[in-house]
């Protein structure tokens, strides 16, 4: 079944997964089907990819790294739509824990890797729109179980992110962080904009005031 022709100004899509053929493989479908696909990548560097490319929507292959590419994506929530396929052997805790960092999202897709063309297709048109698209197998995903405690984000931060959040607390700025922890300024925006999220803050000095009552800063 052919998929009409995209409208102009196309968006632009990053294919990410740790396997060559997988995202290569991707790449070429999506392409035959219209998509612009402006780069692909292996999951390593994926903020500084995103940071650089400004992708519209994120297609990943969570592969054998499914625990890594989770928390990356937790740091880049709110960026970009995120498609991701995920395998059926993938345990209820990583698929709780996924699910948590899709749904901070307002517009995101989860589909099992063996989707047909056709379903990815009609999933990155829904992004596109700003929609939520969950295979029916996922309906049934242990949320509950996942819920982090009273009180506490519903997104965890990652390990880096409560770097950053220490560093706010000390009232460093951007530029400061970046020094200290060896990073671009923009991947520190990134994570403190993940934080603030993560922590429904308005601000950074309202992010740390939520993050002391939770006892998440070491002083």
């Amino acid at each position: 079944m052919s998929s009409q022709p995209l409208p102009r100004n196309d968006p632009r899509l990053l294919i990410i997964a740790d396997n060559l053929l997988a995202r290569a493989g991707l790449a070429a479908l999506l392409g035959e089907r219209g998509w612009m696909v402006a780069a692909q990548s292996d999951g390593d560097s994926l903020i500084a990819d995103v940071e650089r490319l400004q992708p519209d929507i994120l297609v990943i292959d969570l592969g054998w790294q499914t625990g890594e590419l989770t928390e990356a994506l937790a740091s880049l929530a709110g960026v970009a739509p995120v498609l991701a396929l995920v395998g059926e052997d993938e345990t209820d805790e990583t698929l709780g824990s996924l699910w948590r960092v899709l749904s901070s999202s307002a517009s995101f897709a989860l589909l099992p890797r063996e989707s047909e063309l056709d379903a990815i297709d009609a999933a990155l048109r829904a992004l596109d729109h700003g929609l939520v698209v969950l295979d029916p197998g996922y309906s049934a995903l242990p949320i509950a179980a996942a819920q982090p405690p009273s009180g506490a984000p519903a997104t965890p931060l990652t390990a880096r992110e409560h770097e950053v959040l220490q560093l706010l607390a000390q009232g460093l700025t951007n530029r400061a962080i970046a020094l200290t922890l060896g990073i671009t300024e923009h991947t520190v925006k990134f994570h403190v904009n993940a934080i603030m999220t993560k922590l429904d803050a308005q601000s950074r000095t309202e992010a740390v005031v939520r993050a002391t009552r939770l006892g998440m800063i070491v002083l």
